[in-house]
């Protein structure tokens, strides 16, 4: 295997590990969890929150010099011994520590992939393969849903979920440290100078972060809100699949449409898009509206992150990690306060207020967007 496609491999797996494992396996294991371990919604809200204020503090955490393949390696270790750990411990204030520890890995590996991955990848001049690595998100997204739902069938327990996940996260980060060897043209650290920072930078950290708060609530809630409707964890259940796999497939195809139109013009139809799906199981009550969801926040979110990336690097060329890392930070500051925001909000008017407040910052932020020009 050439070069690149070692490296567009290992993003890939590092990805899928971080964010579909270390991330979102919660989304699709918090029904088990309230079945058999008695975990309510606002309980589920908490843990998320926990996971989300570990990824702001991985994202500020990540600013500092740090070569990107030790800052990878660390996640990924993190990130297999806090998934075992939920298997393993079985008292709410473990979980939430284990969820924030997984937050912070999460960060670390998506800064640092994306710095490493984009930057190997423009040396050896193919960065069409940077939305390969991106796939790496949806790819895990699926194949945790996958398991989980497999495991629902069978009735297995979460915690034989979390360990058999973990299990899974060790097998991948043992293929995809080799890669990481340390040779001459890595040694440089991430962070290349000061980032000087302008209006336009700082458009790009707000919009990010209304994405955060835009896609989280659906990203966190969608099989709870499907489980409402039907009871069968055979239909359900097939909402973060179909979440992921549209995630894979959409990311293939960002690439080439950013090429002809531009990150941002992209990135602003994509939110649009998002912003719909949030709201369709309010303008569609019952399964069809959430599966909907399922598809159009899945086919979107992980474009933005990509989109983002990849106008950071544009506009801070080498300087873009900082710029990365803020961004970040907004994404999960939005993150922190979306499931939070649901906890209050749904017990006292619903899921559907929630929901359109999170459409409505999508579309503002999709509207300053093109206020600058791409």
């Amino acid at each position: 295997m050439e070069a690149s496609s070692r490296v567009a491999a290992a993003g890939l797996a590092a990805l899928a590990v971080a964010m579909g494992i270390g991330r979102f396996a919660f989304t699709p294991l918090l029904p088990m969890m309230q079945d058999d371990a008695g975990v309510s919604l606002a309980q589920g809200g908490y843990l998320a929150a926990a996971n989300y204020l570990g990824y702001l503090v991985g994202a500020l955490w990540a600013v500092r010099r740090v070569r990107p393949q030790l800052a990878i390696r660390a996640a990924l270790v993190a990130i297999v011994l806090s998934t075992l750990g939920m298997g393993l411990a079985h008292d709410f204030v473990s979980w939430l520590v284990l969820r924030f520890i997984a937050g912070v890995a999460s960060a670390w590996a998506l800064v640092y992939v994306s710095s490493w991955c984009l930057e190997r990848l423009a040396l050896l001049r193919r960065p069409t393969l940077n939305s390969v690595v991106f796939t790496g998100v949806g790819s895990g997204v699926l194949t945790a849903g996958v398991i989980c739902l497999a495991l629902m069938s069978a009735h297995a327990s979460s915690s034989v979920a979390w360990i058999g996940l973990g299990a899974l996260s060790l097998v991948v980060a043992a293929v995809v440290w080799p890669v990481l060897g340390v040779d001459g043209s890595d040694a440089r650290p991430a962070t290349q100078g000061g980032m000087r920072w302008t209006s336009d930078s700082l458009r790009l950290v707000l919009c990010y972060g209304a994405y955060g708060f835009g896609y989280i609530i659906p990203a966190t809630f969608v099989p709870v809100m499907a489980k409402q409707v039907i009871a069968d964890p055979r239909l359900f259940g097939w909402a973060w699949p179909i979440f992921g796999l549209t995630a894979a497939i959409s990311t293939l195809l960002a690439g080439p449409l950013a090429r002809a139109y531009g990150n941002r013009r992209v990135w602003s139809a994509s939110a649009i898009a998002m912003a719909l799906g949030v709201v369709s199981p309010v303008l569609f009550p019952g399964l069809g509206g959430i599966l909907l969801a399922a598809v159009l926040v899945g086919a979107t979110f992980v474009v933005i992150t990509l989109l983002g990336v990849q106008e950071a690097r544009r506009i801070a060329g080498d300087r873009a990690p900082p710029l990365v890392a803020a961004m970040t930070a907004g994404f999960a500051l939005g993150q922190v306060a979306g499931p939070l925001s649901v906890t209050f909000v749904v017990e006292r008017q619903g899921f559907a207020a929630a929901l359109l407040f999170a459409a409505l910052l999508l579309v503002l932020s999709a509207i300053a967007l093109l206020k600058e020009k791409p």
